[in-house]
C-alpha cells in the first residue's frame, strides 16, 4: 500500500480514488470480497493510509456500478447476485447481442476487424500476466464494440445497464473455466463475422455465450 500512500502528496485526490477503487473492484470481481461484506470507510482508509474522501469517491463508483449497495445500518456492502438474475440477464442478452451483431456485420470495415483483433491479442497478453481484471474488462469491451456499432441507442442503453453484471459473472465462471482459451474463443467469432453469414454469426456469438452460461451459481 506504500505505492497509494506516497502518491497522496503528489496526486489529486481522484488519482488516490482511482486506486482504491480499482483495488475494491478487483477484490469484488475476483471474489476476495463476498457479496454480503462491508466496506467500512473508515478501515479501507487505514488499509490504504488515505484520507476518507478518495475511499468515499470510490465507494460511489461502485455503487453506481451496482457492485456495492447500501443497506441501513451496515452502510456500503457488497451486492448479491443470484442464479435468477444471471439466468435474465443472459436471455435479454442472447436476444440483443444477435441484434446488435447482425446489424453490425454489413458496417464493419477493416480497421474494425483490426481493433478486434488487437483487443483479442491483449487479452491473450493479459492471461500470461495473470491479470484477470484486465482479461474480463477486454472481454466487455470486444462484446460492446457491437452494442456501439450497431448504431441503436437503446441497445446501448441495455448493454450499458448490464455489463457489470455480465462481468460479475464472466469472473465467476472463469474460476471455473481456464482463460488461456478466451483469444481463441473470440478468434472463432472474427472467422464467423469474416464469413458474411449472419445467421452462422448470431449463432456463433449465442453459443459463446452458452459456454459460461452452463455455470449454474449457488
Amino acid at each position: 500500500m506504500k505505492a497509494i500512500r506516497d502518491s497522496q502528496a503528489n496526486y489529486p485526490i481522484n488519482s488516490i480514488s482511482e486506486h482504491v477503487y480499482a483495488d475494491l473492484k478487483k477484490g469484488i470481481l475476483e471474489g476476495d470480497l463476498q457479496p454480503g461484506t462491508r466496506l467500512i470507510v473508515t478501515e479501507i482508509a487505514g488499509k490504504f493510509q488515505i484520507s476518507q474522501a478518495p475511499v468515499r469517491e470510490a465507494l460511489e463508483r461502485l455503487k453506481q456500478e451496482a457492485l456495492i449497495t447500501g443497506v441501513p445500518n451496515k452502510g456500503s456492502v457488497v451486492s448479491t447476485i443470484t442464479a435468477k438474475e444471471i439466468k435474465d440477464i443472459f436471455a435479454l442478452r442472447e436476444i440483443i447481442e444477435g441484434f446488435a451483431v447482425k446489424q453490425s456485420m454489413p458496417l464493419l470495415t477493416e480497421e474494425d476487424y483490426i481493433y478486434l483483433n488487437n483487443i483479442i491479442c491483449e487479452m491473450d497478453k493479459a492471461n500470461k500476466r495473470n491479470e484477470f481484471l484486465s482479461i474480463l474488462e477486454l472481454d466487455m469491451d470486444f462484446h460492446g464494440f457491437f452494442y456501439k456499432r450497431c448504431d441503436n441507442q437503446a441497445v446501448l442503453e441495455l448493454w450499458n445497464h448490464m455489463r457489470t453484471k455480465v462481468m460479475r459473472f464472466m469472473a465467476i465462471s472463469n474460476r471455473h473455466y481456464t482463460t488461456n482459451v478466451l483469444a481463441d474463443w473470440h478468434l472463432l467469432l472474427i472467422d464467423a463475422l469474416r464469413s458474411g453469414d449472419a445467421d452462422a454469426v448470431e449463432a456463433a456469438f449465442i453459443e459463446h455465450m452458452h459456454a459460461y452460461k452452463m455455470l449454474e451459481i449457488d
